[in-house]
């Protein structure tokens, strides 16, 4: 298995030659804090009531007969000629029953399992946007080599829990076969457990047949212990297509985790209104939801949301807006009450690394984080409405999250840690540097950033005077020449260079 990055001294500080950059350790991250419940109780069953309605009254358009086969089988309305499916309240309350409240995903070095539900909060890699971008080479196509580099920067930071799918798109290589590349980065640079692209049923099992390889199992095997997880996007307003609907029943039956994610942005896919918008992205999802169960009941399975609105001047998406926060912790609701995982973002709208991008960063991470989200998706590298992947946002999340993971940890509150003993030790218009109570703690006592300088102005000018954005692309480079790749065994390496080769040919210049 995969040899863990040591840490050691003040909060993980590694120990690599040369010092290395400073980050907190590889830690499951739980959020005991209370959730915020912006809807009362009436106002939520007035949500839910109204998504059956959307359900059982407008219905769902689904491309697949697979998909309709299913659905009629379990008793919903199924319209042949306009392939549109009628479920009622009944349908979806007993999938609810089978669904797990929690469930976890093993990557190939099982010290790296995460949870998805109950209290557990993980954060993903960016994942999907075209191009990439840092301050040295500018803002390019996405290609492998920076596909690459992504992983090792995810493996290499602790806040990064999982890969999302395709960081970038290699897009000089051909389109049907280049995620079984994409795959072997994430299995060869990283140890972390990752997304199995789901367009269509071949690229889902190639995922799945890939990290058993790396775990040294079967598919079969792998049934009961999930290693790969899938986002199945529906097509906002209400349309699931072929290609999603084959993805999702392949992930199914081979009891790997889906998540059902409704791109809902108000004002162009949903309803101006915040309610009519959330009311429709339930709808959507609780189909898919119950489309998994149909499958194969127990099945893992996440409630996505990615609700946010659009400029009303120019139809541009807008992320980490007041609506996109509202919509994180409303989401949060909806699934507390069917009690299923729940995965939302923390995504911006900035064409650069600036303020804006910072600030409606962390106000879609306040608003994941306190609706209780189980999975943060594109957490780290997002820029341009999901456009580009960058480098120095990378960094720059990366702050964000270890930011929260310190907010999120529990406060001691013993004898000790009140400290009335130092108080009464210090004398009136003294100072606390040099008591025993502080020099026990003076490593460890606040968290200390990698990418914030608290230096005062004189320092920093003396230093150099660099930007936090200056200093984002010290420590992305810096991160790089540190990366050390995870231990794979060489029959294991083997045996997925065989697999890729042999699928290679299989696919020829077909769709897998």
């Amino acid at each position: 298995m995969a040899r863990e990055r040591r840490g050691g001294g003040r909060r993980g500080k590694s120990t690599r030659s040369g010092g290395g950059i400073q980050q907190l350790p590889w830690q499951n991250v739980i959020n005991t804090a209370p959730k915020m419940e912006l809807l009362d109780a009436d106002q939520l069953e007035k949500l839910h009531q109204t998504s059956m309605r959307i359900l059982s009254e407008a219905g769902i358009r689904v491309m697949g007969d697979n998909v309709m086969d299913l659905f009629e089988d379990a008793g919903a309305i199924v319209d042949r000629d306009t392939k549109t499916i009628r479920i009622d309240e009944s349908l979806v309350n007993e999938a609810l029953k089978t669904v797990p409240e929690t469930f976890t995903l093993t990557s190939r070095n099982p010290a790296k399992r995460i949870t998805l539900g109950g209290n557990n909060v993980n954060f993903g890699l960016v994942a999907g946007p075209p191009n990439v971008h840092d301050c040295v080479n500018g803002r390019r196509a996405g290609n492998y080599e920076d596909y690459c580099n992504f992983i090792k920067l995810a493996h290499h930071f602790n806040a990064v829990h999982l890969i999302g799918n395709q960081v970038t798109a290699p897009q000089e290589m051909p389109a049907n076969n280049r995620h079984l590349d994409t795959y072997n980065a994430n299995l060869t640079y990283s140890d972390l457990s990752f997304h199995a692209t789901a367009i269509g049923r071949g690229r889902a099992m190639d995922g799945i047949n890939m990290m058993a390889i790396a775990r040294g199992m079967t598919p079969e095997q792998m049934r009961d212990d999930p290693g790969v997880i899938t986002i199945i996007s529906v097509n906002s307003p209400r349309l699931f297509d072929d290609a999603m609907g084959d993805g999702l029943i392949a992930m199914a039956e081979h009891g790997q985790p889906v998540t059902i994610t409704p791109f809902t942005l108000m004002g162009a896919m949903t309803p101006v209104t915040l309610p009519a918008a959330l009311a429709q992205q339930n709808a959507e999802a609780l189909f898919g939801v119950t489309l998994t169960q149909l499958v194969n009941p127990g099945t893992p399975v996440m409630y996505g949301s990615f609700t946010s609105n659009v400029d009303m001047k120019s139809g541009a998406p807008a992320f980490g807006t007041p609506e996109n926060s509202k919509a994180n912790m409303i989401s949060g609701q909806l699934c507390r009450r069917y009690g299923i995982p729940y995965r939302t973002s923390n995504a911006n709208a900035s064409n650069v690394v600036d303020l804006q991008a910072a600030y409606e960063t962390m106000m879609a991470t306040w608003g994941a984080v306190l609706g209780g989200a189980n999975l943060v998706y594109h957490a780290a590298g997002w820029l341009e409405g999901g456009l580009t992947a960058s480098y120095e946002k990378f960094i720059m999340d990366v702050e964000i999250l270890q930011n929260m993971m310190e907010f999120l940890k529990p406060l001691k509150f013993d004898e000790d840690e009140l400290g009335l003993e130092a108080i009464k030790d210090v004398p009136t218009g003294g100072h606390f540097f040099g008591t025993d109570h502080t020099m026990a703690r003076y490593e460890t006592a606040f968290y200390a950033p990698m990418l914030s300088d608290w230096q005062n102005h004189g320092a920093w000018e003396a230093a150099g005077a660099k930007t936090a954005l200056t200093r984002a692309t010290e420590l992305w480079q810096q991160a790089l020449r540190e990366y050390e790749a995870p231990a794979m065994d060489p029959a294991i390496r083997d045996e997925l260079d065989a697999y890729i080769a042999r699928r290679k040919e299989e696919i020829g210049s077909e769709e897998p």
